[in-house]
């Protein structure tokens, strides 16, 4: 009857502590980022009254005679399953999901949490709600290393970008191997021939088209001239569009041409204007010969552009490698497409955070770069954090070693502007507190029947 006794107590303590668990999850229906916990139960020891005996040839086996003294708890598991997603109206805010933890550094020592909500300070670090900074890596004029080791992020509001100079210019998408070629430029003998509006040139194409321009220098032989547009920055962040013209000079080969021609028709050159006519910039290209394979793919060319601005020395000359290593010449349309480096200054103006927990800043140049990277950890045992309160988590002997890497590289997805809702499920939580409530009530009943047992024992004696 002590043993009875004993067991209810050992039961009540153990559903009491099963109790506790249901308890602290429904506390924290609505915490953010919460993981909820689960109570599990073992037998504990047993009083062996009798040991089991082998069979023998003329009796039988027996088995042992054993008494349980009661049950304990044999774990409290963290459940890290995800969370619902709740959008908030915060674009700094994060929403992890998957197999990862947010990492997150004070002078106490380094933290991991699910709670995403996080902020820029007054110096522009970013941080959660107890101001510990949120580790990952910045990003280098627009390039982030995340084989480094994580540190703070820091993008003060304002930040500047300064203005830089164009240094390549690069060409893609397609040429159309069947542009029509020049037959004949009527009104000119010469070729090539520039149109101007009091002079117009009529042409006829190898296709039997007819147009009538007022403008360009045309050649026989070759195919209409299309017109592409270089953006060029010089140092001080200026921004020159110069006119880049290509054009199929051989029908029979798989040949083009690139260049510049101003407009009074000199060839390899091109004068920007200011608005009241006079010279700003000229540009100078030595005509680039562009070749395709027969299977339409680059074969070669390669040139080079110097803008030479008109500002009284406040800029040097500007040198722009031309890459056309990008296009290709298959038949269709002519979508070629020029594009340079090199800026005008800004600031910035907004940031955005991608799946990948890429932090993009837009300036006010229209220049959008890549400010940093927010790192995500990884335990082979996430069960084995402990907690830490505050929706922290540090690593124990038993969870691993964090392996630090991008969110993309482990798997997991961010979403920004939204935070993980706390994973209890409270249909789960009411029905585990029925049963644990019953878990108790029968071990109380255990030990009033004891005690009754050994007040019967003792009236006995009477």
């Amino acid at each position: 009857m002590m043993r009875s006794l004993y067991s209810g107590v050992a039961g009540l303590k153990a559903h009491q502590t099963g109790m506790d668990v249901v308890g602290n999850n429904i506390a924290n229906v609505n915490t953010t980022g919460f993981k909820s916990f689960r109570a599990t139960y073992q037998d504990t020891l047993y009083q062996t009254s009798s040991g089991a005996a082998a069979p023998q040839d003329n009796k039988g086996g027996v088995n042992p005679i054993q008494v349980g003294l009661g049950v304990g708890n044999a774990s409290i598991d963290k459940m890290f399953k995800d969370g619902s997603v709740q959008a908030t109206s915060s674009n700094t805010d994060l929403c992890l999901s998957g197999d990862g933890l947010f990492i997150v550094k004070d002078g106490s020592g380094e933290y991991y949490t699910r709670n995403g909500a996080f902020k820029f300070d007054g110096k522009g670090n970013y941080v959660n709600s107890a101001g510990q900074y949120v580790q990952g890596w910045m990003g280098v004029d627009g390039e982030v290393n995340t084989n480094s080791k994580p540190g703070l992020i820091c993008i003060p509001s304002g930040k500047p970008m300064e203005a830089a100079a164009t240094s390549m210019g690069a060409y893609t998408k397609n040429l159309n191997a069947a542009s029509p070629l020049i037959s004949t430029i009527d009104g000119s003998a010469a070729t090539p021939a520039t149109a101007t509006p009091t002079a117009p040139l009529t042409l006829t194409l190898n296709d039997g088209t007819v147009l009538t321009v007022t403008s360009g220098t045309y050649t026989k032989g070759h195919s209409v001239p299309i017109t592409t547009t270089l953006n060029v920055h010089d140092e001080l962040g200026n921004e020159y569009a110069v006119p880049v013209m290509v054009e199929k000079t051989d029908g029979s080969s798989n040949t083009w041409s690139m260049y510049l021609v101003d407009s009074n028709g000199t060839a390899n050159k091109f004068t920007i204007k200011n608005e009241d006519g006079t010279d700003r910039a000229v540009a100078e290209m030595t005509a680039i010969t562009i070749e395709f394979n027969t299977d339409g793919s680059f074969k070669s060319g390669s040139g080079s552009m110097k803008l030479t601005p008109k500002s009284d020395g406040k800029a040097g000359v500007a040198t722009v490698a031309i890459d056309v290593s990008g296009l290709t010449q298959y038949a269709g349309s002519n979508t070629i497409n020029g594009d340079c480096d090199g800026n005008a200054a800004g600031t910035l103006v907004e940031v955005n955070i991608d799946s990948s927990g890429t932090i993009t800043g837009t300036y006010s140049n229209g220049i959008n770069q890549k400010e940093a990277v927010v790192a995500v950890a990884q335990f082979n045992n996430a069960g084995g954090l402990t907690a830490k309160g505050a929706s922290l988590f540090q690593k124990s002997n038993n969870s691993g070693e964090p392996n630090v890497k991008t969110a993309s590289d482990l798997g997991c997805t961010i979403t920004a502007s939204a935070l993980e809702m706390s994973n209890v499920d409270l249909a789960n939580e009411f029905s585990t507190m029925i049963v644990t409530q019953r878990g108790y009530q029968s071990n109380s009943k255990v030990i009033t029947v004891s005690d009754e047992m050994l007040e019967t024992l003792i009236q006995m004696k009477r």
